[in-house]
Order: C-alpha cells, then sequence, then structure tokens
C-alpha cells in the first residue's frame, strides 16, 4: 500500500483548517498517510492543526508556489495529495484521486462540475477560469477543462521530474504545462466546490495575468513565431508594393520612406522569428 502525503497550503485559516484535517483522518482512516500544513500564517492555524496531529512546516513566506515548494521537501509519501486549507475543496473525496494513481495515472486534476451557489465569484466561474483553462488546452495540446483547480494528486516519482519553480499563483499552471511536456498520463475527475470562509488571497486580475504571461512565455510558437512571420511579411509587402514605383493613396504619394519603414518592420520581424526558434 502506497504511502500518502496530504499537502495544505495555509495562511490565516484557523476558521476551516480543522475541518480540513477532521476531514482528511476520515477519508484516509486505515491508510498510511501524513498531513503536511504548510504555514505562513499570523492567527492560530498552525497551533490548530498542530494539536490535529498535522506535521506542520513554518515558513512565513507568501505566495500559493512558495508553499508548496517548501511543503514538498517534508514528504515521505508516495501519493502526494494538494489542496487548500479553507474548506473549498471536500477532502472526503480523496478516495477518487487514489483510485486514478493506483490506475498508474501520473497526475490527477479535480473538475469542479458542482459548484455551490455563491462559492465562486461569476468573473471567476464565467470568465476567468474558462478563459485561461481554453488557453492552457490550445497552447499545450491537453484536455484538462479545469487548469485552476487546486484539488490535485501526482505521484512523488512524477512530480520530481517537473522542476517547479514557481512561488505565486502561476504554479497552478506551471505544474500542468511541465507535466504535459515530460509526457506525465494525465486525467480528471469531477469534484464538488464550497463557498469559502474567511478572506481570500488570490487577486483576480493580477493573478490572471501571472497565469497568462507564465503559458505564453513556455510557448514560444504563439508569443514569438506567429507575430514575427506578420510583421516580417508586412514589412516586406510594403517593400515589393513600392520597389518598381511610388503608390499614391487618398492623395498622398509613399516612395522612399515606406519602404524604409517596411525593410525595418521586416528586420523586427525576422528577429522576433529568431528569438521564437531558439526560445522553442
Amino acid at each position: 500500500m502506497s504511502k500518502i502525503s496530504v499537502i495544505l497550503p495555509c495562511r490565516n485559516e484557523e476558521k476551516t483548517i480543522g475541518i480540513c484535517i477532521e476531514k482528511i483522518k476520515i477519508a484516509l482512516n486505515g491508510k498510511d498517510y501524513e498531513i503536511i500544513v504548510s504555514d505562513s500564517s499570523s492567527d492560530n492555524s498552525a497551533e490548530i492543526a498542530s494539536g490535529l496531529g498535522a506535521k506542520v512546516i513554518k515558513h512565513n513566506k507568501i505566495g500559493y508556489g512558495n508553499a508548496y515548494l517548501d511543503g514538498f521537501k517534508n514528504i515521505s509519501g508516495d501519493y502526494i495529495i494538494m489542496g487548500d486549507s479553507d474548506n473549498t475543496y471536500d477532502f472526503l473525496e480523496i478516495q477518487k484521486f487514489i483510485d486514478k494513481l493506483d490506475k498508474d495515472y501520473d497526475l490527477v486534476i479535480g473538475n469542479r462540475v458542482d459548484i455551490k451557489k455563491g462559492a465562486m465569484p461569476i468573473l471567476h466561474r464565467y470568465i476567468g477560469n474558462p478563459f485561461l483553462s481554453l488557453m492552457l488546452r490550445l497552447l499545450f495540446k491537453t484536455s484538462i477543462r479545469d487548469s485552476h483547480c487546486g484539488f490535485r494528486a501526482i505521484k512523488r516519482e512524477s512530480l520530481e521530474k517537473l522542476n517547479l519553480k514557481t512561488t505565486g499563483m502561476e504554479f497552478a499552471s506551471e505544474m500542468i504545462i511541465n507535466a504535459v511536456k515530460n509526457d506525465l498520463k494525465i486525467t480528471q475527475v469531477p469534484i464538488s466546490y464550497y463557498h469559502r470562509m474567511g478572506r481570500s488571497k488570490l487577486k483576480s486580475f493580477n493573478d490572471g495575468w501571472k497565469h497568462l504571461r507564465f503559458m505564453l512565455l513556455y510557448s514560444p510558437l504563439y508569443l514569438f513565431l506567429i507575430p514575427g512571420l506578420i510583421l516580417f511579411l508586412f514589412g516586406l509587402l510594403i517593400m515589393i508594393s513600392l520597389l518598381f514605383s511610388p503608390i499614391t493613396l487618398f492623395g498622398i504619394k509613399f516612395s522612399t520612406h515606406p519602404s524604409v519603414i517596411g525593410a525595418l518592420v521586416s528586420i523586427v520581424g525576422y528577429q522576433i522569428i529568431c528569438l521564437g526558434l531558439f526560445a522553442k
């Protein structure tokens, strides 16, 4: 039987950390497991978690990714379960993830198909999360429908292949992108999502931009090659159009100066293409 490590990133979740730990204990009763709370709290979260038998890792670093990176250093299990400590995820559903890992999947992502009323802001539910998940599917040819779900499971041997580094919310995207690039076997499981207690740490536009920027930087074809090709061809078209004779548009005569601009645009486009090929 594989040992299970459950990691809970925690920052001021004293109202819910105990509920999460108790649910994990029920779900994993009879199994070999450990609960690790990666904590940067200034309230009583750490004391509550420790009192319930969890291993508390105090690091005082801000950031979703930082919490997991510090937590990963202290695991001893073969299976790693990840989930927030705000009680938005029902840890009684852990067995769904374990079953998939037992079936030789490397990474299991929750798919929040049952979102309780008011549990997720309208902006996140209908615009932000669907758009970013769509971008990830398009850019990296994956079928993940809910790429920012924080309820996940991964095999330890698979985690070691990912070389995760990001410290903020974009950590969620980095994990999936690196898993795709390493040809890991990924699947999804349907889960419920509940209303959180306490204040959310998510900064909608700032964190959304970090996810999008990270995806583009990891996809040089879309970031460099296509824009570079458009600029190169546009500049080339200007030069060819003016090669033999000036052109008059709306009473304005275009000749030498537009040709120079066209040449500059083509050169810039060519340099961007080269940058994309090098990055790829």
